[in-house]
């Protein structure tokens, strides 16, 4: 009886849900699949760095490649190939 309450009073879970559905990030493309970039998530020191790669708003990216366990992710981005960690895919909101 206390969890539903708690989940009445408390809704994170349904709240994280929707926006898992709601936002699709770079780690989310199937190898051989393009997209372009939406928004960096992100502070400081990495979304800078993220940055400094090429990937900036409204960039075209091909997915070329993912590792057999899923890191890191090889993409095709303004004319050269780059390796990026997923963890750093996820940060990169794309359509």
């Amino acid at each position: 009886m206390q969890e539903s309450q708690l989940t009445k009073q408390w809704p994170v879970e349904s709240w994280l849900a929707r926006k898992e559905n709601a936002m699709k990030t770079l780690k989310d493309i199937k190898v051989g699949e393009s997209c372009k970039v939406i928004k960096l998530h992100g502070e400081g020191p990495v979304k800078r760095r993220i940055m400094d790669m090429g990937i900036t708003k409204g960039v075209e990216i091909n997915v070329r490649k993912v590792a057999p366990l899923g890191d890191p992710i090889e993409l095709n981005i303004r004319g050269y190939e780059l390796s990026i960690r997923k963890n750093d895919a996820e940060m990169i909101e794309v359509e």
